[in-house]
């Protein structure tokens, strides 16, 4: 069978699957951002007679590919075309009201898809619920930003996630999907993206719940970051630091560079030098610039900008193990550097690494850089915006995914990206297996993608809220464990540092 469902630009003609699932693929959400769209904010798509094919994959947004070792650990999909503004539906019941998850991709703001295999929404559709994934813009054309006075906007890949949400507001009904029940969901850069839609007035009232993994609402620049990093990008290029020049570069030189600009940070991570990407590693980020993003959205959220917006929120045991044990950077790290970098993220002098040691005794140098670096990254965020929202009268729900990879002899621990294929129960998917091995436990994955579909149905994942004093927090692993308050002491000694 192939079903055909109207939108409001059009027909679209999907497939239906195993199950009875019907997916649809490559719908346009927004117009092709090229020609004098390219760094203009989005635009609705062009209508369309007849009926639109939407059984495969369309274009993704144009990126780099990962560099070595990532580009064996990570899953890609590169589909050259404009026209990559587009989304993909599953649904079990087009005349349901079911309720609805959006998934935003992760990719450091400049990678990834949504149209990775593993992401596909057939298990969510089972379990009843429609399952919408999107491309957004990356990198200089998501997230380019010339600073202070710069007359054209910022975070267009921000604004391209808002247009796919409006889509959804307005054809979503369609597909079965109930418009009143959205949730939105991502995981790293997706996640983090998630975190300033909370705070950004556009996006408000286009979702209801938010689930983040690996992310939260710390990692965004400054304009006068983001005028930094798009000054050396415009010295690597040659150009002058102007849209009209950067526009006039081709495509294939402007990501060889975004990939050399990338690797300069990280080699030299000078705050004079980057200002906040230094610190979040990252030179495209969400821009916090007075218009679209108006505040820091940490600051906005602890102030109520998504007051009643429940969230699920967590990170992996060890996150940043990802990239330091494939590189080869864990056994490199001296006692010297894990102070230094303490010291960076704000840490006193010597009893900050200390309260580690005691907290993890046995770790060596890379596995306790690799710790404090987690916290940083990811664990505090998530616990600064579960505390937030729950002063504003949201539940909020934080969880940890604890069961570790059998990858590099299990240095790797349960590192950035591993939770994925079990939130999606995808663990068969081949894109995988680099990360998983060859029997991940399923039955962590039924438990886990459980707990998603519960959130998105009732705004309840199955385990108490976090909250003083209790602050429970479930933990993912081979036994299902909740406890309350973990890592307190950790926890604790970043107060009023993060």
């Amino acid at each position: 069978m192939r079903p055909a469902l109207a939108t409001r630009h059009g027909l679209v003609r999907g497939v239906t699957g195993p199950a009875g699932i019907a997916g649809f693929r490559n719908i346009p959400y927004a117009a092709a951002p090229t020609g004098p769209l390219r760094f203009a904010p989005p635009r609705p798509p062009a209508t369309w007679d007849g009926i639109r094919d939407a059984d495969a994959y369309g274009p993704t947004a144009p990126q780099a590919p990962y560099p070595p070792p990532m580009d064996r650990l990570l899953p890609e999909t590169l589909v050259p075309g404009d026209d990559f503004l587009n989304l993909n539906v599953w649904t079990p019941d087009p005349a349901g009201r079911l309720p609805v998850l959006v998934w935003l991709h992760g990719g450091a703001f400049s990678n990834g898809c949504g149209s990775l295999t593993g992401y596909d929404g057939t298990a969510f559709a089972r379990d009843g619920v429609v399952l919408v994934t999107l491309n957004y813009r990356l990198g200089v054309e998501g997230f380019l930003h010339l600073g202070p006075g710069d007359p054209a906007g910022a975070n267009l890949g921000l604004l391209d996630q808002i247009a796919a949400l409006e889509w959804v507001r307005d054809n979503i009904a369609s597909f079965g999907g109930d418009p009143d029940r959205v949730t939105v969901f991502g995981q790293s850069a997706g996640a983090m993206s998630i975190g300033a839609l909370l705070a950004m007035p556009a996006a408000k009232g286009l979702f209801h719940r938010a689930a983040l993994q690996s992310g939260a609402a710390h990692h965004v620049l400054s304009p006068e970051s983001a005028a930094l990093v798009a000054a050396h990008l415009a010295e690597i290029l040659e150009v002058p630091p102007t849209r009209p020049a950067l526009a006039a570069v081709p495509v294939d030189r402007l990501l060889a560079a975004q990939l050399r600009l990338r690797g300069e940070i990280s080699a030299r991570p000078d705050p004079a030098l980057w200002g906040e990407a230094a610190r979040n590693l990252m030179p495209f980020e969400p821009v916090v610039d007075n218009d679209t993003l108006p505040h820091a959205p940490m600051d906005a959220i602890a102030a109520g900008a998504a007051a009643g917006v429940d969230v699920l929120v967590g990170c992996t045991s060890d996150e940043f193990r990802l990239f330091t044990v494939p590189s080869g950077l864990s056994g490199l790290v001296t006692d010297e550097l894990v102070e230094r970098t303490a010291a960076a993220y704000g840490l006193p002098p010597g009893s900050g690494v200390t309260a580690y040691r005691a907290a993890v005794p046995g770790a060596s140098p890379g596995e306790l850089f690799a710790d404090i670096a987690t916290d940083w990254f990811y664990r505090l965020p998530a616990l600064r915006l579960a505390e937030a929202q729950a002063r504003h009268g949201a539940r909020a729900f934080v969880y940890e995914f604890a069961w570790p990879s059998p990858a590099f002899d299990g240095a790797l621990g349960a590192c950035h990206a591993l939770d994925v294929p079990f939130v999606f129960d995808n663990l068969a998917d081949p894109a995988f297996a680099p990360l998983l091995g060859d029997h991940p436990p399923q039955a962590i994955a039924d438990r886990m993608h459980a707990a998603w579909v519960s959130f998105a149905t009732t705004g309840d994942p199955g385990w108490p809220a976090y909250g003083a004093p209790g602050r429970t927090v479930r933990r993912f692993a081979a036994t299902a464990a909740t406890g309350h308050d973990p890592r307190h002491g950790l926890r604790t000694l970043w107060d009023g540092l993060r």
